[in-house]
């Protein structure tokens, strides 16, 4: 017997064109941001026509990109969410532990992993779960888990329609559409709090991130993110339009070859809520991001940015224009082209025939030699592979600067992957290896083109 399932990249599509939709009427300034984003990056494909020739085959994927982020309260919550989103062909890649850096949670990012998939929609939500046993306050910790024991943040049909994906392998096309509408309820502000103003104000004051996810009804998404080309252009463009970005732009320095993941903010917007009896009050509940996304770096390459991160970090004086001139500078030491970052081993690339290597097999010369030998020759090209990914102390700096507060906590705790992955119901992926599996791949295709064996 044979279905006609909807494909969860076009699942995907559609929930995040919906999401965009939704948030931009929650959020007007995301339109704002959209656009700036829009003309930034269109400015640069313009005056960089060797970018634009790289990005060819990304182009479509440029446009439509964007991460979410939400956090939840239960372990129960994480599981469905897990596989809600493996509907839409997402799935929990790394782990992240932010309690090292004063926030309560750690985290995964559902997002797509093969080439295809990534290629389509490179949609992700990074996903945190609180952790309750951080609550010093035994009285306050039991309160907070009772009150989230008591709440639904996913609509009857939605869980049904998961479980019919799950039994029958598949959506078909009206079922598809009913998941998107029922899902999207899951991720929508409600100003109406399920504290009253005495509760929020005791979660508030031990952490607000904390008060965030117990006080609601549901994990409101609290942003979401597109991608430029260049952070530093967009940010000034903001900074142009009265939007009030954020001093340093977390993650590397500028480079002739950006590397993982550079993110800034605007201040995070004030809501309305509305507390039991009527009351009301404000919470701060979501915020406006953008990204760059640079190369995804190899063990080697990451061991060295975090080594350079460490001693840019290292003088916490160092603040605005001053850690940024100190983050360039130490920043000298990594290797800042492409064949450094090749020859080094710093940086994961995917490998191609130019239109010479197409031609060449064309005339069904097979030519001798090995991945260098033609890329001297100008048979293949490397271009680095995408950071999917994202970066624990940038994920935290944005998290402390858009709560609002100016807190630092610290927590005697380390990371508990193992009790993460206990209530997801399933292992994280390693996105090294992801990234590694997409490097062999594209040098087997290319070996198989030259030589007619798949053999490096």
């Amino acid at each position: 017997m044979t279905h006609d399932f909807t494909a969860p990249d076009t699942i995907r599509t559609r929930f995040s064109e919906a999401m965009s939709a939704m948030y931009r009427a929650e959020v007007p300034l995301y339109g704002d941001l959209l656009s700036i984003v829009a003309e930034v990056n269109a400015q640069v494909l313009a005056d960089r026509p060797v970018l634009a020739a790289e990005m060819a085959g990304e182009l479509d994927r440029l446009d439509v990109e964007r991460h979410g982020a939400i956090r939840l309260g239960t372990a129960a919550e994480l599981s469905m969410m897990r596989r809600a989103f493996a509907v839409m062909g997402m799935y929990p890649v790394g782990y992240y532990d932010l309690s090292v850096a004063g926030v309560p949670v750690h985290s995964t990012a559902f997002r797509p992993v093969d080439d295809a998939a990534l290629g389509a929609n490179p949609f992700r939500v990074f996903t945190s779960l609180l952790r309750l046993e951080l609550i010093e306050d035994a009285a306050l910790r039991d309160e907070a888990a009772a009150i989230l024991s008591s709440r639904r943040i996913f609509t009857d049909e939605a869980i049904r329609l998961i479980e019919r994906d799950e039994a029958q392998g598949g959506l078909d096309a009206a079922d598809a559409d009913r998941f998107v509408t029922e899902l999207l309820e899951t991720f929508r502000w409600h100003g109406d709090a399920r504290v009253d103003a005495a509760t929020y104000d005791r979660l508030h004051d031990t952490h607000r991130l904390i008060a965030d996810v117990v006080s609601f009804r549901g994990p409101h998404i609290n942003h979401l993110t597109p991608r430029t080309l260049d952070i530093d252009a967009a940010q000034a463009a903001m900074q142009a339009q009265g939007i009030d970005a954020k001093a340093v732009i977390e993650g590397p320095p500028p480079r002739a070859v950006p590397i993982l993941l550079r993110q800034t903010s605007f201040k995070a917007i004030e809501e309305d809520v509305t507390f039991p009896g009527d009351q009301p009050g404000q919470h701060t509940a979501r915020f406006g991001e953008i990204e760059q996304r640079g190369a995804a770096l190899t063990p080697k390459g990451r061991a060295l940015y975090d080594r350079l991160l460490a001693m840019a970090r290292g003088d916490q004086g160092a603040q605005g224009e001053r850690y940024a001139d100190r983050l360039a500078t130490i920043f000298t030491a990594f290797p800042d082209t492409i064949d450094a970052l090749r020859e080094q081993g710093l940086a994961w690339f995917r490998y191609d025939l130019t239109d010479c290597g197409r031609r060449l097999i064309a005339t069904g010369v097979r030519p001798a030699g090995d991945i260098d030998g033609w890329l001297a020759a100008g048979y293949v090209r490397a271009v680095p592979i995408v950071y999917e990914d994202f970066l624990p102390v940038s994920a935290a700096g944005i998290f402390q600067s858009n709560l609002g507060g100016t807190e630092q906590r610290s927590y005697v705790a380390s990371a508990a992957q193992a009790a993460f992955e206990d209530a997801l119901g399933d292992r994280v992926q390693d996105e090294l290896a992801l990234y590694a599996e997409a490097e062999e791949r594209s040098m087997a295709a290319v070996c198989e083109a030259l030589r007619g064996t798949a053999a490096a």
